[in-house]
């Protein structure tokens, strides 16, 4: 390991980069839970076996024991360690907080800069050879990057100051207004200013960045998906009182990641989402350049300084790239969110009345021409439905970047989609309006067709069931399906038309979806069985996962709106059970009849479609009992169920790539494992599911992506 001496560091960052970036899920990956075998690496994707990507845990347990190898392998590891953050357990999170967020209390600022000045110079001296280290150079040259940072604590004129003799020396204080600056801040300024000292003497000297031993600089990635408090025992007084994530630690530790670039929130720490938090998310980069609003009086000019400090230290950050607002509905979070368009979005009204002024504010829906939040490219806003129209249009359009876009279950309007159809900049390629209650089936009609920013859309999400049922009206729906450019192109891969007006007629528009792979068609109870069968085998023949809860009345175990009684009638159940298999699994799924008895390498005909995962209702479920043949029932935790073909996956062999390939071997390694999550009967973990109802936004994997905790629940377990 001595060897490992001689390396350059970027060497040994390059493979700790790698080692990362092998639980990260590909772009193309396959639609099932990962599965761990010890099966190789995949040659070619999409792959479940082997799995296209590492376990987190597996990559985070490399890094932490290369971090314990040596001090080379630490400096090359540690930031890649530390890339990525999940809030778990409370008390991780103050452990968290105390590791990153600055304590004023045991090191104030003074400190800090004389410990990070005399080392940096230290560093900079032994690290350069045209200097001779001594004393008397050390001393000169701490004094003059002191002097270079520090500023007299006012500036008093000399005639209101007594004599030379009488008076005490002013203290020094440095360059920095602010109460709590940023730790990184500090260090990047005392390392600016080394060089412009080193390099007045000797141009083009070396300096060596100065040492941190905060870790908030390599955050890129932070989110509360697994984060919890149920189970702990805790008092509602102690759940008012003594929260854990708090809008003060969660500001604190925000202003020391300069480099964050994605933030997931859940609703268990929507409580800590306060306006100056909101501030610290979107106001980085380009936003932080603020209104330019002057100042009026001589007492606001300290807290204009403070704030033109806060500003220059947002400007030095990243802008957020993913921000993910699932299920946030506290009272703290709505009304920081309505503060903030107020403050920065909305144009200002303050000579107006307030009734006046919302109702002008909401008919003038441009924004200022001075602020907008450009970095933003991954947006979700699922389920926060607490928000009101003329607080979520302004919101949502001050993104001209946007991608991905998640308004599932909110209050978007009409109003809305009219105003995000006319940007010159967004251009989605996901996006998810399922249970939007106030949408019409004339606007999601215009957005669609007559819109470039959906034109290039691989994803879309329309989910509606019996109780929020699809706004689309036929009329407007045989125009999407015939007209939509996104249609029309054929590369939608994912789609979820349930509950909508979908006829014989409606399909037959369609235009063929050969990259389709997954499909949503639930919630539709007049739809015949066999009309779904011909529209997947002519329209979308690669389907793999389908969604029928509700749909065709062959399907309805006898629990018709006509039928009297809670119980289906006797054998309806397995009439459901025989329509099934017999008109949509055997003319799917099933090879045609093929054999040859002079080739013994003959290959089977493939199935006419690649479908093998189909969602079913739980009474249809039930009947099912233990399934046909390969295909097994697979139920979420929460209360969706799948009816899926074990023998069936996406397997990769070397040399011959990756297919789709059926009836695998009772002992194949996949086979087993889809079976052992079938007998698990419900007790698998969140991220166990198909045919996700939330867009993936933190990677950016859009309805195909993967996910667990609370965001994997809202996924794959929870109906609606």
């Amino acid at each position: 390991m001595s060897v490992v001496h001689d390396y350059p560091l970027e060497l040994l960052s390059r493979i700790c980069a790698h080692i990362y970036s092998a639980c990260l899920p590909p772009v193309e990956t396959s639609l099932d839970p990962l599965i761990v075998t010890q099966c190789g690496v995949p040659v070619c994707l999409p792959s479940t076996l082997p799995p296209s990507y590492w376990p987190e845990q597996d990559s985070r347990h490399t890094l932490a024991n290369l971090c314990l190898v040596n001090h080379v392998w630490y400096e090359a590891a540690k930031p890649w360690l530390w890339r990525k953050l999940e809030v778990r357990l409370p008390r991780c999170w103050l452990s968290l907080v105390d590791e990153i967020a600055w304590d004023l209390e045991e090191e104030t600022v003074d400190q800090v800069m004389e410990k990070t000045v005399k080392a940096a110079t230290n560093a900079a001296l032994t690290a350069s050879p045209n200097f001779v280290v001594d004393k008397a150079v050390e001393k000169e040259l701490h004094a003059t990057v002191i002097e270079s940072i520090a500023l007299p604590e006012e500036s008093v004129s000399l005639e209101l100051l007594s004599p030379v003799a009488s008076r005490e020396p002013s203290p020094r204080r440095f360059r920095t207004k602010s109460k709590s600056p940023a730790r990184w801040e500090l260090v990047r300024s005392i390392s600016d200013a080394i060089q412009t000292v080193l390099d007045s003497r000797s141009p083009g000297i070396y300096v060596p960045v100065p040492r941190d031993p905060r870790p908030g600089r390599f955050v890129q990635h932070l989110d509360f998906n697994h984060f919890r408090t149920i189970g702990m025992r805790r008092s509602v007084d102690d759940g008012a009182n003594s929260r854990f994530v708090t809008g003060e630690r969660v500001e604190a530790i925000l202003k020391e990641m300069p480099n964050l670039t994605v933030f997931g929130a859940t609703e268990y720490m929507d409580g800590a989402l306060t306006l100056p938090v909101l501030n610290e998310l979107l106001l980085r980069g380009a936003p932080s350049r603020g209104r330019g609003r002057p100042s009026r009086g001589r007492a606001l000019v300290y807290v204009n300084d403070i704030e033109e400090e806060e500003r220059e230290r947002r400007r030095q950050c990243v802008e957020l790239e993913a921000l993910d607002f699932t299920g946030c509905v506290s009272a703290v979070f709505v009304n920081a969110l309505t503060d903030f368009v107020t403050s920065h979005l909305l144009p200002p009204a303050e000579s107006l009345p307030e009734r006046e002024a919302l109702l002008r504010r909401f008919a003038d829906s441009s924004l200022d021409e001075g602020f907008y939040l450009p970095g933003l490219q991954r947006l979700g806003l699922r389920g926060v439905k607490s928000v009101l129209p003329h607080i979520l249009i302004p919101f949502v359009l001050a993104f001209p970047s946007l991608t991905h876009l998640d308004l599932s279950g909110t209050r978007a309007s009409p109003e809305l989609l009219a105003a995000l159809g006319k940007s010159p900049s967004v251009r989605l390629q996901s996006l998810a309006l399922s249970r939007c209650v106030r949408l019409t089936s004339a606007s999601i009609r215009s957005f669609l067709v007559d819109s470039p920013v959906t034109a290039g859309l691989t994803e879309l999400n329309l989910y509606g069931d019996m109780t929020f049922v699809c706004p689309l009206e036929e009329q407007d729906l045989k125009d999407i399906l015939s007209l939509a450019p996104c249609f029309l192109r054929g590369n939608l891969v994912y789609l979820d038309l349930s509950s909508a007006s979908l006829t014989p007629d409606v399909l037959d528009l369609c235009q063929p979806l050969n990259k389709l792979r997954s499909l949503g068609m639930s919630h539709i109870p007049d739809l015949p069985l066999k009309t779904v069968s011909r529209f997947i085998m002519a329209k979308v023949p690669q389907v793999e996962v389908l969604t029928l809860v509700g749909t065709t009345p062959e399907l309805d175990c006898g629990l018709r709106p006509g039928n009297t009684g809670s119980v289906a009638p006797r054998g309806t159940v397995r009439q459901s059970c025989v329509a099934l298999h017999s008109q949509l699994i055997n003319p799917l799924c099933t090879p045609p009849f093929s054999f040859s008895i002079l080739n013994p390498n003959f290959r089977k005909a493939p199935a006419p479609t690649n479908l093998r995962v189909v969602e079913l209702s739980q009474v249809m479920l039930v009947g099912l009992g233990g399934g046909a043949g390969s295909w097994r029932i697979v139920k979420s935790k929460g209360g969706r169920g799948w009816y899926v073909d074990t023998s069936s996956g996406w397997v990769s062999q070397l040399g011959e790539g990756t297919c789709l390939q059926r009836d695998l071997e009772p002992h194949h390694p996949l086979r087993r494992e889809l079976q052992a999550l079938a007998d698990a009967n419900g007790n698998v973990s969140s991220g166990v599911g198909w045919h996700a109802r939330k867009m993936e936004l933190l990677h950016g994997r859009g309805m195909l992506g993967r996910e667990d905790g609370l965001y994997g629940a809202v996924s794959f377990a929870y109906q609606g």
